[in-house]
This record gives structure tokens, C-alpha cells and sequence, in this order.
């Protein structure tokens, strides 16, 4: 069973909104998972046979699905009611974890491909789900039965009708007890990704990040989940919900290596809203190397990403390490229709962490490729201040340029990978290493507010350069203040390239940072972003 730490749930959750104390140090992904009953467990009649039952068949289509929210969008939000409130309240993270769905109920989908298994809801996940299965041009929802998990005979989880519903849904390794995909709260959703560990998460929509009002979280209401036409390949569609806006998201997914998703969403508008992030990512930035004199924890590193990477409409290729600010701070990449963008995590050298417990060397990068066009719009990557992994403080998201208005219907397809590198990494050498420290020179006096950028670029058209190479220079601006003694060089360790750099600038305002090497009239790498907070250097 894949593990995932208390760290992690914690992470997740707080990106709902919602805080849980810290305490035992590991999780269970599957809360619904297998294994022997708990002590005291209500047992299942093993002599009634599978317990898995399902409703009448009902017309299915993508189509329909649409159609249906399109129609309910044209009426006012209707809130759902949590029903037994109280009683849901008491299933905490140790409660909820003692809940197991039973192995031998485990649906059997697409020939055993895929495995699924299903949550109980509680605390933190207190409103059901309908869950479909879908066959050809039909579905059928199943029913929620509390003798398809194990509870414990003192769990309040006992006092709850039989049809208090399921919570989200898994899917597991074929023959195993790892999952791979798992729906969980709100309109999220996350794998594990190209080197099977669980990090960042995606979700349907971002509404209303880093604004003055509230922000507002869509979820999802149904699942409907099926085998692809593709063989091997799972679609799972997504009924979601929210105040002011309803929509579809709909993913076929292939899992072969790399996890790849291909998205159709469907969005209609009740109301106007501010901003509408598409293809939200969202994930943890603590430090890297790049800040090591806010290091307070024993591991050199703590992130589940370190970048942005961005490819715009002109196939300029951005790299924007990512901060832990002192305040919120919303970047915006002006993209024009960008031709990709995504979160990742690049280093991948265990030594750069040191955890082996959490495996931060192993998490997704995820990569989101625009499918037939997208409008005229930015990236924008929203960094909220954080004093511990387990607060999810890094969003990224697709922003149109055009606001969506009252009736508005949006739609997007993209292709979503969940993989160890970004899908297209080009021909151009990548950022792979930012430090700051004290500008100058060793053994000289140093001057006072001068600080000193050493960036490293390697791969692509980097590694092929001789070391001795001549004519490379690098291309360096700064919004604000003094740049000096720029110098770019072979390292002489492997095919890096390192440009250092000194920055002289006063008062607490951002310093915006570009850098790129060329050689002649050819682009070397793509452009390192940088975005120098004073602050947060000295303080």
C-alpha cells in the first residue's frame, strides 16, 4: 500500500482550507485500503458473496453529462446539507484511518487494469459522492453499502445511516496494494506520477486565488469511470459544483511510464468571477539551495517542486525558481496562447534531501500541454508564505485575459503528464542550480547590500559545448538596481555552464531577474526569471 505521511494529508488538506493538528508520523493513501480487519472490525457476511451492487443502467455520454450541468447552471447554486454533522466531525485523521474498504470487495475494472477501492467520509471529507460505472452508452452509480468497509465497533462511524455515501475513490496497481490515482476532496485529484510517489496535486479550477474575497472551492459531485476505447486506458469524467460556476472534466488516462491525461473540460457560468485559473496545479515550497539562510530543519531541501517552467506562444522557454515570500506574492507570465507550462521538480539527487522517508527526489513533475488553441492569456503563479512542509503554498494556473461573465460557457482540452521530466524539453540548456550569497570577491572587503547570483545551466545545446568554447555570453537585466561583474563560464564538472553575477539594490521592492546565455545570434538556454525578494534575503 503506498504510504503517505501525516505531512502530506496535512499538506492537502490546509489547501482546502482546513488545519489538522500534527502527530503520528505516517498514513495510509488507501484509507479505504485492504488488509486484516481492525480489532473489534464489523466483519461482512463472507456467505452473502460480493457486496459490490449497483443501480438500474441509465443512458450515458459526454454529451449528456454536459447538457445536464449546462442545464443546471441556469438554476441558483442549491448548497448541499452535510447530513449527521456532529457525528462525521468525530471521525479524525486517526478515526478515519482505522476505516478499511475490504480487499475482497475490490472492483475489478478494464479486465483487472484497474483495480478500485473507495473512501469513507469523515472530518475532513464530510460530503458524498455518486460513483458510476460506466459500460458503452451506459452507467450504472453504485450503491454505498458500510459492510463494504471495515469499521471498528467503536467508531462513530457506526452511529451513521447505511446510506451515508462514499467519500472519493483509488485505483490500485493490477495484483497490488499501491495505488496510483486517487479523488479525494474538493475538485482535486493526483498520482504518483513517473517514479511512483505521491507530491503535488492537481485540480479542476482555481477560483479566486490570492483576491481580496474568499477563495472559492468547486467540488466534485460525481465520478463516472469506465475503460477507455484506447486498451490499457482508464476515462474517468467528473460531475463538479460550485456557487458560482458548474462544470465537466472529463480524462483519459494512460499509465505507462509517465501518467498522461488527456482533459476535455466543460465549464457554464452562474456568475461573474474575478479570476478563473484553468488547469490548476498546486504544490509545496519550503527551501532549496537557493535560500540557505532560511534553512531552520536538518535536510539541505524540502519541496515537492522548484520551479515554473513556461513555454510561451513565441517558444521562449522560462525557468522561475520558485520563493517562500514573506508575503503572497502573484507573478504573472504573460504567455499570449502559451504552448505549455507546469511545475516541476528537477533535482532529482537524493543527497539534496537527505529524506527518506518522503522521497522529495521522486515527486511528479507536471506538465500541462494546451490542446486546439487556447486564448490570449498568462501563466500566473501564486507563492504563499510557509514555515513547514506541510502547508501546500505554491498555485499555478492558465489566466484568460478575457473575464468570465454571468452565462459564459468555457471550455479547455489539454494534456496533463505527470512524469520525472517536462514532456518537451527543446534543444536549449535548462536552469538546474540557483544560489544566492554575499557579493564581491573572497578576500576582499565586501560591499554593503551587494548580493551575489551563481545560476548554473546544463543539458541541451549547454552539454555539447567544448569547455573551452569562446564567444558564449551571458545576457543579464534587472528590473531595478545595479548589475556588475558578469561572468560566464565552463565549470568544468560534467557540461555545466555557471553565470555569477552581483546585484546592488536598495529598498524592500521585488527585483525582477532575467538571464540567458547566447553565443552570437544563437540562444544557448532558455531564460532563468527570477523574481529577488530583499527581504527575505536578510531577514
Amino acid at each position: 500500500m503506498t504510504e503517505l505521511s501525516r505531512r502530506e494529508l496535512v499538506t492537502f488538506l490546509a489547501s482546502l482550507g482546513i488545519a489538522l493538528p500534527l502527530g503520528r508520523a505516517a498514513f495510509a493513501q488507501g484509507t479505504g485500503g485492504g488488509g486484516d480487519p481492525a480489532p473489534g472490525a464489523v466483519a461482512a457476511d463472507a456467505a452473502a458473496g460480493t457486496l459490490i451492487r449497483f443501480k438500474e443502467p441509465v443512458p450515458y455520454s459526454f454529451e449528456r453529462l454536459v447538457e445536464e450541468t449546462r442545464e443546471a447552471a441556469a438554476k441558483p447554486y442549491d448548497p448541499v446539507d452535510v447530513r449527521f454533522a456532529d457525528t462525521l466531525e468525530r471521525i479524525d485523521f486517526d478515526q478515519h484511518n482505522r476505516i478499511k474498504y475490504r480487499a475482497d470487495e475490490t472492483l475489478d475494472l478494464n479486465d483487472g487494469k484497474a483495480p478500485i477501492r473507495f473512501f469513507y467520509l469523515g472530518r475532513y471529507f464530510k460530503l458524498p459522492v455518486g460513483i458510476n460505472v460506466v459500460d458503452g452508452d451506459t452507467s450504472r452509480q453504485l450503491i454505498f453499502d458500510p459492510k463494504l468497509f471495515q469499521i471498528p465497533a467503536d467508531s462513530p462511524a457506526t452511529e451513521l445511516p447505511d446510506d451515508i455515501g462514499f467519500a472519493g475513490f483509488r485505483i490500485l496497481e493490477p495484483n497490488s496494494e499501491r495505488d496510483w490515482i486517487a479523488f479525494l476532496g474538493a475538485a482535486y485529484f493526483r498520482t504518483s506520477g513517473e517514479l511512483d510517489q505521491f507530491g503535488l496535486s492537481a485540480r479542476a479550477l482555481a477560483i479566486d486565488v490570492a483576491m481580496p474575497t474568499p477563495e472559492e472551492f468547486p467540488r466534485f459531485t460525481d465520478f463516472y469511470v469506465g475503460p477507455s476505447a484506447v486498451g490499457g486506458r482508464v476515462k474517468i469524467a467528473c460531475r463538479m459544483d460550485s456557487p458560482r460556476i458548474a462544470g465537466v472534466l472529463e480524462m483519459d488516462v494512460k499509465k505507462d511510464g509517465p501518467i498522461v491525461m488527456e482533459i476535455r473540460s466543460r465549464y457554464f457560468a452562474r456568475e461573474a468571477i474575478g479570476r478563473v485559473g484553468i488547469a490548476p496545479l498546486t504544490s509545496m515550497f519550503w527551501y532549496s539551495e537557493t535560500d540557505r539562510g532560511r534553512r531552520v530543519d536538518w535536510r539541505p531541501e524540502v519541496h515537492d517542486s522548484d520551479g515554473l517552467a513556461v513555454v510561451t506562444e513565441t517558444g521562449e522557454r522560462l525557468w522561475r525558481p520558485l520563493n517562500n515570500p514573506a508575503n503572497v506574492m502573484t507573478s504573472t507570465f504573460g504567455t499570449g496562447s502559451p504552448r505549455g507550462f507546469g511545475l516541476l521538480q528537477r533535482d532529482r539527487n537524493f543527497s539534496n534531501y537527505e529524506d527518506d522517508g518522503v522521497f522529495y527526489e521522486k515527486r511528479a513533475s507536471v506538465w500541462i500541454e494546451p490542446k486546439g488553441g487556447w486564448p490570449k492569456g498568462s501563466v500566473q503563479l501564486v507563492e504563499i508564505p510557509t514555515d513547514d512542509e506541510i502547508h501546500d503554498n505554491i498555485v499555478c494556473y492558465f489566466l484568460s485575459e478575457k473575464p468570465v461573465a454571468k452565462g459564459d460557457a468555457i471550455a479547455y482540452d489539454y494534456r496533463l503528464t505527470w512524469a520525472k521530466d517536462q514532456p518537451d524539453r527543446g534543444r536549449v540548456g535548462e536552469v538546474v542550480a540557483t544560489r544566492i550569497g554575499r557579493g564581491g570577491i573572497p578576500g576582499q572587503p565586501r560591499p554593503p547590500g551587494v548580493v551575489k547570483f551563481a545560476v548554473d545551466f546544463d543539458g541541451g545545446m549547454v552539454a555539447s559545448l567544448p569547455r573551452d568554447a569562446e564567444g558564449v555570453e551571458a545576457v543579464a537585466s534587472a528590473s531595478r538596481g545595479e548589475l556588475g561583474k558578469v561572468d560566464a563560464y565552463s565549470v568544468k564538472v560534467d557540461t555545466a555552464w555557471r553565470v555569477t553575477f552581483d546585484l546592488k539594490a536598495t529598498g524592500p521592492e521585488p527585483v525582477e531577474l532575467r538571464l540567458y546565455l547566447k553565443r552570437g545570434d544563437e540562444t544557448l538556454t532558455e531564460t532563468w526569471s527570477y523574481q529577488f525578494l530583499p527581504l527575505a534575503q536578510t531577514g
